[in-house]
């Protein structure tokens, strides 16, 4: 499941792919079907076919991360590699392994919890980090603040 998306990274038009296989536990999870292994498997082929029938994008958003990391980080390293596109991974986890830090450039960490509300609400328990890469190392930025009006 595809669809273009203006409002999940700033300042971005961001192609979002549902990833099945979700390993988060959100309790008032809107799309718990995505626990499930469901779907086309996401290949170089496939990401090609998307990117190409979606111009204008910008980013690429990997809405959950599966539980396959190491086909995970394949598919961004060549997206990096053949594409001028950010890549951002919306994760249901608290934290993510070091090595997505090192090829995303947007990471959301966080279960959805309605008591505190999503990314807009100044209570959210969950957190947008823009990954900013330098000399080998990478550090990230709280960049939550950006959907609070």
């Amino acid at each position: 499941m595809s669809s273009v998306v203006m409002e999940e990274i700033p300042d971005c038009l961001s192609l979002a792919l549902a990833i099945s296989n979700c390993r988060g536990t959100c309790a008032e999870c809107h799309s718990a079907f995505l626990r499930q292994d469901i779907g086309l498997e996401l290949t170089e082929e496939v990401l090609d076919r998307l990117i190409r029938d979606n111009f204008g994008i910008n980013c690429l958003l990997f809405l959950g991360e599966g539980n396959d990391i190491d086909t995970l980080l394949s598919l961004s390293h060549y997206i990096k590699q053949h594409y001028s596109l950010l890549i951002a991974l919306y994760s249901g986890r608290n934290e993510v392994e070091q090595s997505l830090y090192n090829v995303f450039d947007y990471i959301k960490l966080g279960a959805y919890n309605s008591k505190y509300g999503p990314l807009n609400k100044q209570t959210t328990n969950q957190r947008l980090y823009k990954i900013h890469h330098m000399q080998g190392s990478c550090y990230r930025e709280d960049i939550t603040y950006r959907f609070w009006k």
